[in-house]
């Protein structure tokens, strides 16, 4: 968790430019075969920026409100940081952290790419 938010705060403070705060709502949902699992609504507040010419940031966190399919809602907290590199015209690369708490705090780890035709 730490370092979650030392990369946070890392990405936060670089010199660049803050292209400023934004919202946003997601859900998700799951199941297995046929039956429902739950969703978890996170809405987070994050803020934006530039780093240099070719590469974006960001951080957002918030509530994260847990329904579980026959058991009592939940709330923790959930986040995440990214960095989004533009390779070329049409290729940009990304590498996101994310968490969230609960008993105990997960976190996982993406990249990838990213072609636009």
């Amino acid at each position: 968790m730490k370092s979650i938010i030392a990369a946070g705060i890392l990405l936060a403070s670089a010199p660049a430019a803050i292209a400023g705060p934004y919202a946003n709502v997601e859900s998700n949902s799951g199941r297995i075969g046929n039956d429902y699992t739950g969703s978890l609504i996170e809405t987070h507040v994050g803020y934006e920026g530039e780093l240099g010419e070719a590469a974006d940031w960001y951080v957002q966190a918030g509530p994260a409100f847990g329904l579980p399919n026959g058991e009592d809602a939940e709330t923790d907290i959930s986040g995440k940081a990214g960095i989004v590199y533009q390779v070329s015209d049409k290729v940009e690369l990304y590498k996101e952290v994310y968490f969230i708490t609960g008993d105990e705090t997960s976190t996982n780890f993406k990249a990838g790419a990213t072609y636009r035709f």
